[in-house]
């Protein structure tokens, strides 16, 4: 339910399961007949689609030159860490070429990218200090843990150092600091920063079992999916307008900007929440509380509370929408064992309310 909480801004290119109480289990889908996985060749065509509308965007706003080719290239680097690892096969792949002594190297995309884009961009070497530390610090920590059960407090610190630089408000968001240029590529470099350090340091690293990153579809997910937007729309509209916070006010400017909206969203905000709030948080503290439910709950409250800082402070009214809304997007999650189909319901949601209401 977060239109601005990482779409941040449209300049960007923009329940119902048996209570247990064993942790959660692998999300590693079954591969049959009705499943179907991203391939490379997929993955190739989305990412080379999502670099060329940036391009062609970069180029309608005035950006060229070396320095914008720079960032981009950099952005481009990241959004391919992030989404080939995606495709299943792709991530069983590069698992077994690191081993787990290898895995230690995976931060090395995300450290590259913010070194070649201080020396390149910005020259600023504080900055790029910063940017060097927030790249390394979570895989250190995780290295230290090697071994233990998952619900340490180095998964919990390196979440901590992964989610705050691009959490807080504007002023206090480091990541942005790191990437000023150019301005509207700012906020998507800040998380894809981010969401390719938490994959090098969770996915391949710490390899935390359970989280479902994987562009990936199987039975049942269609009616996860549909059921759950169809659920929410339907208690979060009535209580959002009665509340003050959603106008009915339909735009179809905003709908112009729709195709270049879902990719932003898609990608930019429901992908990285999602990963982090459910394939992450919710997972571990399901493990350390030994309960799905909550760990559902627990992790719903602190995704509501994460959007407090939206105007005008406290926002209470978005705190409370945000953590209906990660109660519905925990509990695809939950269903599916896959990020994708929670993933789904957070875009359309967003983009409903991007071109629906204000």
């Amino acid at each position: 339910m977060a239109r601005d909480s990482i779409a941040e801004a449209e300049s960007q290119i923009k329940f119902l399961s048996p209570r247990t109480a064993r942790p959660v289990k692998s999300s590693r889908m079954a591969t049959t007949a009705k499943s179907w996985q991203m391939s490379f060749p997929a993955a190739f065509v989305v990412w080379a689609l999502v670099v060329a509308a940036a391009l062609i965007e970069g180029v309608r706003f005035g950006f060229h030159g070396r320095t914008f080719a720079v960032a981009l290239g950099v952005a481009a680097l990241l959004f391919a860490f992030e989404l080939f690892l995606a495709a299943p096969r792709i991530l069983q792949s590069a698992q077994r070429a690191l081993g787990r002594g290898g895995a230690l190297l995976a931060p090395l995309v995300p450290l590259g990218a913010v070194l070649v884009y201080s020396l390149a961009v910005t020259g600023d070497w504080k900055m790029l200090l910063v940017g060097a530390a927030y790249a390394v610090v979570p895989a250190l920590l995780l290295a230290s843990s090697a071994g233990k059960s998952p619900g340490t407090w180095e998964d919990y610190a390196a979440l901590l150092v992964i989610w705050l630089p691009v959490a807080l408000p504007v002023p206090y968001r480091l990541l942005y600091r790191v990437f000023p240029y150019p301005p509207p590529l700012t906020h998507t470099l800040a998380i894809l920063m981010a969401l390719s350090t938490a994959v090098a340091a969770f996915v391949l690293l710490r390899r935390l079992d359970g989280i479902g990153y994987a562009i990936a579809w199987g039975r049942g997910f269609t009616a996860n999916f549909l059921l759950h937007f169809a659920v929410f729309t339907a208690i979060a509209i009535p209580i959002g307008v009665k509340m003050g916070f959603l106008v009915f006010d339909p735009s179809f400017g905003r709908a112009r900007s729709f195709p270049l909206s879902v990719l932003g969203v898609l990608f930019f905000t429901a992908w990285p929440e999602e990963f982090l709030f459910r394939g992450l948080l919710q997972n571990l503290l399901s493990r350390a509380l030994k309960n799905q439910w909550a760990g559902l709950i627990v992790a719903s409250v602190i995704f509501g509370f994460s959007h407090i800082f939206h105007a005008p402070f406290p926002n209470w009214k978005y705190v409370l929408l945000a953590t209906i809304a990660g109660l519905f997007y925990g509990h695809v999650w939950m269903r599916t064992r896959s990020l994708l189909p929670g993933t789904l319901v957070h875009a359309l949601v967003d983009i409903s309310w991007h071109i629906l209401f204000r």
